[in-house]
């Protein structure tokens, strides 16, 4: 069985982050040239997530499956995923739910040997491959842990202004 204890904690930093965002006055702050908007990167992960789940579902149900994040890169897919689940509210309200949807279902109910399943794997950023090559399940749950969320986390947080950022 798979602790998702850090799992769990990385999604309360994450929605931490976009909370303190959203309350900071200005709930969609200006990203730097080449960044994204708080929104999109939630929209982001938003995708991130359900690609994970799917994946989760898909080998607890006996089924083979892939997991390529190239859908939660693309722009117009993340606007639409924004536009539908209602902004910066739904957005984190819909995360809060994947993460307890993947809690559940990517610790206690996982057998060893599904979570040791490999999953062919792509996984970009900024147009650098990352990954390409099958990768244990396990491995695409704690790398939501210790650096997908984490580092959305400080994304968001780096759109705050410098004192609020600081707390000076």
């Amino acid at each position: 069985m798979l602790d998702t204890t850090p799992l769990r904690d990385a999604y309360r930093a994450l929605l931490d982050a976009a909370a303190t965002v959203a309350d900071s006055g200005d709930p969609s702050p200006a990203p730097p040239t080449g960044e994204w908007s708080a929104e999109q990167i939630l929209g982001h992960v938003v995708i991130v997530n359900a690609a994970t789940i799917t994946a989760v579902s898909s080998i607890a149900s006996g089924a083979n499956t892939t997991y390529d994040n190239r859908m939660a890169l693309d722009t117009w897919t993340i606007e639409r995923v924004i536009a539908r689940s209602g902004g910066n509210t739904g957005l984190r309200d819909r995360i809060r739910h994947q993460g307890d949807a993947l809690c559940a279902l990517g610790g206690p109910m996982l057998s060893e040997a599904e979570l040791d399943t490999l999953v062919p794997t792509l996984l970009l950023s900024n147009g650098t491959v990352l990954v390409d090559q099958p990768m244990p399940l396990r491995d695409l749950i704690t790398g939501l842990a210790e650096v997908e969320l984490p580092g959305h986390a400080k994304q968001l947080l780096a759109l705050l202004p410098e004192p609020l950022r600081t707390g000076t």
